[in-house]
């Protein structure tokens, strides 16, 4: 959990893409009033830095800004980091602890990736916002009633969740009294090269990139979008500088998506698990080497992964063996990459690539476009049964 009971230093939204303005006019009108905010968008669009923007705007500036992201915590420590727990309540609590919502009483709290929470924290989440009243873990009554501005975050499809069960449709009306929504780094390219000054100023390294180094960065999909851009530039200023960095000097990777057009615009998920399927396949990228680490350091989502997977399941008519094989593993990764799906809830059920009626994954609806008609068939999903 973050904190901070000062006055934050307003952001700096970096960019002056037409997308990019609206965006920013459209939160700090936003700012001035005290209604809850949803901001929407891939990882790594910045959707913090937009919640921060609307605290420093706001009239609760003066006031404390705490933030929580919901999926870095379990069930158990979520509900005691939102409402505080009372000592002995459960094993490990030797103190009473005050939670986030009071901590953050008459400022703003915000809450990342709200897609992630159970369904049991969705519905105490509902009932807080509808009473402000904050009861502690383990405590027999409310312990205080807060005034406390919510300002949520989210990567996933909340109506897909809905349509699936696993989002309150209650609770998306609840937190979504004004959506925002902050466009991928695909859709303003033309912020590539402000952004990449930034964060070159930022490290306080004299470096400097060739126009044909950033040509290619411009045309780079960017599946991180400004979090993979900012590691980019972090790492060239601090292997390559102080120099002119060229093309040569560039992640193979990003050289090598650069040659491609881009694609049309279409559903993230699908554009990002193709772009991954592509490059595994074709050699030009390495699972463990790439793919990887942009999922630990969440560049890319669990959707992505498990869209990924899905793919190379289709192809392979649902045999994990040979999955390694097309995704150009080693056959003795087996074990590791199952433990991988499995640990961090990845794994996609291998039956329904076999029965001869798999389709790769559907097209979701546009963020917030309530869906309609019939519920889609939810699938369990375990892993390949198999000895190594």
């Amino acid at each position: 959990m973050n904190t901070n009971s000062h006055t934050i230093v307003e952001p700096k939204i970096v960019g002056s893409s037409p997308a990019l303005e609206r965006l920013r006019s459209a939160a700090a009108r936003v700012a001035a009033g005290n209604a809850k905010v949803l901001i929407t968008g891939e990882s790594g669009v910045g959707k913090d830095v937009i919640a921060r923007f609307i605290h420093a705007r706001s009239q609760r500036a003066q006031r404390p800004f705490v933030a929580l992201n919901c999926a870095g915590v379990s069930e158990t420590l979520l509900e005691s980091e939102l409402f505080g727990h009372v000592k002995g309540s459960f094993t490990g609590a030797h103190r009473d602890k005050v939670g986030l919502f009071q901590l953050g009483h008459r400022g703003s709290v915000f809450l990342d990736e709200v897609g992630e929470m159970s369904l049991r924290m969705q519905a105490m989440l509902l009932r807080f916002l509808e009473s402000g009243e904050v009861k502690p873990v383990g405590a027999d009554l409310v312990s205080a009633t807060v005034d406390v501005r919510v300002i949520a975050a989210t990567n996933r499809n909340l109506p897909d969740l809905i349509s699936k069960g696993q989002f309150r449709e209650d609770l998306m009306y609840r937190i979504m009294v004004v959506h925002l929504e902050v466009p991928p780094l695909r859709n303003r390219r033309e912020d590539i090269r402000a952004l990449i000054a930034h964060v070159i100023a930022q490290t306080g390294i004299e470096v400097e990139l060739s126009e044909e180094a950033l040509q290619a960065l411009e045309r780079y999909h960017w599946p991180g979008n400004v979090r993979e851009l900012q590691n980019v530039i972090e790492q060239l200023a601090w292997l390559q500088g102080p120099s002119v960095v060229g093309l040569q000097d560039l992640p193979p990777a990003l050289t090598r998506g650069a040659g491609n057009n881009v694609r049309p615009a279409r559903e993230r998920r699908k554009q990002v698990s193709d772009f991954l399927y592509e490059g595994l396949v074709s050699g030009s990228m390495s699972f463990w080497e790439q793919v990887y680490p942009m999922f630990i350091n969440r560049d890319i989502t669990r959707a992505d992964v498990m869209a990924l997977v899905r793919q190379a399941l289709h192809e392979t008519s649902g045999n994990y063996r040979a999955v390694l094989r097309l995704l150009r593993m080693e056959p003795g990764d087996y074990k590791r990459f199952l433990n991988f799906l499995s640990t961090h809830d990845c794994t996609v059920d291998f039956r329904q690539f076999r029965s001869g009626q798999s389709q790769r994954e559907r097209t979701i609806e546009p963020l917030l476009k309530l869906p309609g008609g019939a519920q889609e068939p939810r699938v369990a999903e375990a892993p390949e049964r198999k000895t190594a």
